[in-house]
């Protein structure tokens, strides 16, 4: 197998590939692409491109709709960065708590004051903030970060209330048993001193952080947004910064207009800037394509179904990316047991408008037969595994 890294990859994710694989520098000439920021939007897509990963959370630099058209899977590495991201909201959220940066940059002024000992007694007032301890969190979104930043801010001694409408059995399995989930988010906004914003950006979250929700929120209430760049609309951000009812806005992800605001604590996007989340990002994104190239397994995919039939053992396997309509799988069934093919083992999983299938065969097809299964309507791509 081929394959080209479009950014520098951590060097831990690289040795996770197969002895044998190559790497190019042609997309052409690759059978899998691993990437971190580079913009793919408009790159053409060859034909033998079976698969891309991406070494972080969000594929918004990724054609994925165009990808799922073409039967090219593309991964993501949900909660490999969960940590690094964790960490840096807490320290924006103690950023906004005690006025550290308004202190460092009095230092900073101040730092030719051979008296500079004596005089900060008397200037820190102006510096001074409070403590986090005792205060409520809500957190908008429970997944991999929020989950994190809910049970660690326990730990810190806050109350927290989670909201999460579309949270699965396995992030509430690792949620600490004082998180008080609730099932309307009005319940937040009405009772949170700082409200932490972990939702993936779509037609329904975009720009759900508007006037009418600052309305309900507590007055000198902190928000956080380390999730993406439009949950918050930043003109009734402005007009609630003005006022006083959002006493600080603390973001990873800074545009024109909050980069320019009073009582924005800005980062450029560093959540999962460290040494860690790199690693461990592109190690389950490595991961994720060699499962998937040597196996036809999928897991972490953003635009086909997860499924697994484990290692492939038998003489073939073969992998079919189809639309999801009604009858391809029985075709699929039908040319098979016309071909004496013994099915060993299946699965077959769909996702909106697509579906993915594995057969394990007892016997190799001949290339009549594959072409016969390629053709079938609704197919989209045929992988053999042999």
């Amino acid at each position: 197998m081929k394959y080209l890294a479009l950014n520098n990859i951590a060097q831990a994710g690289i040795d996770k590939f197969p002895a044998d694989y190559e790497a190019v520098t042609d997309i052409n000439d690759a059978d899998a692409v691993i990437l971190r920021s580079y913009n793919m939007l408009d790159m053409e897509m060859p034909k033998t491109l079976k698969a891309i990963a991406r070494s972080g959370a969000g594929t918004n630099n990724i054609p994925v709709d165009r990808c799922a058209e073409q039967g090219i899977v593309v991964f993501n590495t949900p909660g490999a960065n969960a940590n690094g991201v964790k960490e840096l909201v807490l320290l924006g959220m103690i950023l906004a708590a005690r006025n550290a940066k308004g202190g460092m940059k009095w230092v900073d002024e101040n730092k030719d004051d051979q008296d500079i000992g004596k005089t900060m007694e008397k200037a820190k007032s102006q510096f001074a903030g409070t403590e986090i301890k005792g205060k409520t969190l809500g957190v908008l979104g429970l997944g991999a970060v929020g989950g994190m930043v809910a049970n660690t801010a326990i730990d810190l001694g806050m109350d927290v209330i989670g909201y999460d409408p579309f949270l699965s059995v396995g992030s509430a399995l690792h949620l600490n048993p004082l998180v008080q989930v609730v099932t309307n988010v009005d319940d937040i906004y009405a009772a949170c001193d700082y409200i932490s914003i972990h939702v993936p950006m779509n037609d329904s979250t975009k720009g759900m952080v508007n006037a009418e929700a600052m309305e309900k929120m507590k007055d000198g209430v902190v928000i956080l947004n380390f999730a993406r760049d439009g949950l918050v609309n930043d003109e009734d951000l402005k007009q609630y910064i003005a006022c006083g009812k959002v006493r600080k806005y603390v973001t990873d992800l800074p545009n024109y207009a909050t980069a320019n605001m009073d009582n924005v604590i800005a980062f450029p996007h560093l959540g999962a800037s460290t040494e860690e989340s790199e690693t461990n990002c592109a190690i389950m994104a490595a991961e994720e394509l060699t499962d998937f190239l040597e196996n036809g397994n999928i897991t972490n995919s953003v635009n086909f179904p997860s499924l697994s039939l484990g290692k492939a053992m038998k003489p073939m396997r073969l992998c079919v990316a189809h639309k999801n309509v009604p009858n391809v799988i029985s075709k699929l069934t039908t040319i098979l047991g016309s071909s004496n093919a013994n099915i060993s083992d299946m699965v077959s999983k769909s996702r909106g408008n697509y579906a993915f299938a594995i057969f394990d065969l007892d016997h190799k097809l001949d290339q009549e037969t594959l072409q016969e299964i390629g053709q079938v309507s609704g197919v989209i791509r045929l992988t053999v595994i042999a």
